[in-house]
């Protein structure tokens, strides 16, 4: 107890870092509780929450934290079943959703039932792609437009070296290729099998732009120039796509409408073109549904996705029409960089939430971004619903405030 005293007692006096303590300290859960106790005594706070878990913070600080004081906890509901007629998924799957939000998981639950009663929805995968784009500075607009020739004609050579660095992913294209003054901006874009691949692209770009330099004497101002574009939201990603393009529709007979969401087909088509469209394109908006975002963070922090990549997961159209009298419905998710392996994958709870669903570890990438469309449908179904029959205050009420 002494040492650990001894060792706070620096940390609080500036003569030591947190970081150094894993070098003083007999193994990590001990430099965990320093740390723990030196942010008790900083801020007055009592931190006793914090530490308790059941993670491995060793393994953990391998390649998913630094400074480790502890973890959080969220609450963890599930939802289901959810009835999916996928390429890959194909059932009924029960979905692990993490959320401080009452009334969310209710919500996806009564799509879930909508769902289930018309025989489940159709997912499909549009698109598979993960992407890296450095800028590259020339001295003008002329050799800026050397460079972008250069990679057009040497895209083989360029394609050898990105993929001398990976196993699992392959380089698909180098485009766009945008020029902005002297600026080059080449869009690599991959793909990366079970791994939502970030880290993948990031070492094979910059393996091929070695190849680059080395041959055009260009300098590479940034091995990311925000064309990627990563962890924001962007209107070229909602057009070209990026991670997985999931599509998920369903047709749902007036009498279901009716019954179970409590209004009409009518209703759910203007509140769409009102809200999702009208709404969404005079407030400058990039993505046109109702809220993505909630199904998006739930599922991506109970499985151990970045979350940072909530951001372009929640870009997506939403589409309701009537056919025939019934209710024709849809979401698009052009930007879901999902993993299966590796990252926060790794973590205990989220390999148990993935589980849950049968989508852990290699060769389940695309049943799981099947999955996470249809969750998508049902809540956004189920809030859309709400909506038009004039319940979302009541539900917030009722659930949302105890």
């Amino acid at each position: 107890m002494a040492e650990k005293e001894e060792i706070l007692r620096k940390v609080v006096k500036g003569e030591l870092k947190l970081h150094q303590i894993d070098n003083l300290t007999e193994n990590i859960q001990e430099a965990v509780e320093i740390r723990r106790m030196f942010a008790e005594q900083i801020s007055g706070a009592s931190l006793k929450h914090l530490s308790q878990h059941s993670l491995d913070l060793e393994k953990a600080m391998k390649r998913n934290i630094e400074n480790p004081i502890g973890t959080v906890q969220i609450p963890l509901g599930l939802a289901g079943p959810l009835q999916i007629n996928g390429e890959y998924a194909q059932g009924d799957y029960y979905v692990p959703l993490a959320t401080s939000e009452g009334a969310l998981v209710a919500s996806v639950n009564r799509g879930c039932s909508v769902t289930k009663a018309v025989g489940g929805a159709t997912v499909r995968i549009i698109d598979d792609k993960m992407t890296r784009a450095p800028v590259i500075r020339t001295d003008s607009v002329t050799g800026a437009l050397e460079i972008k020739e250069w990679i057009e004609r040497h895209f083989i050579e360029l394609k050898e070296a990105a993929e001398s660095t990976t196993s699992h992913g392959k380089l698909l294209k180098i485009d766009p290729v945008v020029v902005v003054g002297r600026y080059v901006y080449p869009r690599f874009t991959f793909t990366t099998g079970d791994s939502m691949g970030m880290n993948m692209v990031t070492i094979a770009t910059e393996k091929a732009l070695e190849i680059l330099t080395r041959e055009t004497g260009a300098h590479v101002v940034a091995l990311s120039s925000n064309l990627c574009v990563d962890k924001k939201p962007s209107a070229m990603n909602l057009i070209e796509g990026r991670g997985k393009t999931v599509v998920a529709e369903i047709i749902i007979p007036q009498e279901i409408v009716e019954k179970k969401l409590k209004t009409t087909v009518k209703a759910i088509t203007e509140v769409n073109l009102a809200k999702n469209m009208i709404g969404s394109a005079i407030s400058g908006s990039i993505g046109f549904n109702a809220h993505y975002a909630n199904m998006i963070g739930a599922l991506f922090l109970a499985t151990g996705q970045d979350e940072a990549h909530i951001v372009e997961g929640s870009l997506g159209i939403t589409t309701a029409e009537e056919e025939d009298g019934d209710l024709y419905f849809s979401v698009t998710l052009p930007d879901l960089p999902l993993a299966t392996v590796g990252g926060g994958t790794s973590l205990e709870t989220a390999q148990e939430c993935l589980e849950i669903m049968g989508v852990y570890g290699g060769g389940n990438v695309k049943k799981f971004a099947e999955i996470v469309g249809a969750t998508v449908l049902a809540g956004e179904l189920s809030l859309m619903g709400a909506l038009a029959a004039g319940h979302l205050a009541r539900a917030h009420k009722d659930l949302g405030r105890g």
